[in-house]
């Protein structure tokens, strides 16, 4: 029998109070260990996309599921356990006195033993390179840090899929090369935000573009990225000077 998509979402629509219908109709499957960027237009519904993922945003039509789980009420408590969603700024992820306290609260709020959460913060941290971490103040810590940190916090929780949400915001270049090198490393499937294409391709062999709610491309990193015409229609662009040999998609639906 065939396994169950890491994630697969059915005709997700989502409109906000104001009226605003920011997804329409969208359907997206990831397998699981499978790394996917979602590009597009600031407005094109990425985050709002990524809020559904985890029942912070609620399901107004269609289906979301999660390795066969669906996304609803009755399920959230194990939906959040399986999915992790790493915020843009990592600020908003840590709050607590210590990295360790931060990397240990998901573990905490499950009920287990002192041990195993101790060893879940223990095997966390070690994933993102960052053991003699656990007894620092987060706050004092460099952006690139706390990117790990956060990544840590979600993988206490052993979640099935991440969500990174712009994970390369505020980093320098060695930042970047070094969270692409420790994103490569793990087993969860992952869905990557991103404006930044080159790190799309490093990290991605598939991506999705979303404008205007839909989807309107899904291939290839290296095809979608040697698109310029596609680019262009949605307000994409490869930094000056970056070239990619690779033939362009065929044109989207």
């Amino acid at each position: 029998m065939e396994a169950q998509p890491a994630i697969e979402l059915e005709g997700v629509s989502f409109s906000y109070p104001d009226g605003r219908k920011v997804l329409k109709g969208l359907s997206l499957a990831v397998s699981a260990g499978e790394r996917v960027a979602i590009l597009g237009p600031n407005g094109a519904g990425k985050t709002t996309l990524a809020l559904h993922l985890n029942g912070i945003l609620q399901l107004q039509q269609g289906r979301i599921t999660v390795g066969g789980l669906e996304v609803n009420g009755a399920n959230m408590a194990e939906v959040r356990r399986r999915v992790g969603l790493v915020f843009q700024n990592p600020d908003d992820q840590l709050f607590m006195p210590t990295v360790g306290q931060d990397v240990g609260f998901g573990p905490a709020n499950l009920g287990l033993t002192a041990a195993e959460q101790a060893q879940r913060v223990g095997d966390a941290l070690d994933k993102v390179n960052a053991a003699d971490f656990v007894d620092r103040t987060p706050h004092h810590l460099s952006t690139g840090e706390k990117r790990r940190i956060s990544v840590a916090t979600v993988l206490s929780m052993r979640p099935k899929v991440l969500v990174l949400d712009e994970p390369t915001s505020g980093l320098d270049p060695l930042g970047k090369r070094e969270l692409v090198e420790l994103l490569q490393t793990l087993e969860p499937a992952q869905l990557v935000i991103t404006h930044d294409l080159p790190f799309a391709l490093e990290l991605c062999s598939r991506s999705v573009i979303m404008s205007g709610g839909k989807l309107v491309a899904d291939g290839p990193t290296a095809n979608i990225l040697a698109d310029r015409d596609l680019l262009s229609r949605h307000r994409l662009e490869l930094p000056f000077g970056f070239e990619i040999n690779s033939r362009p998609l065929d044109p989207p639906c």
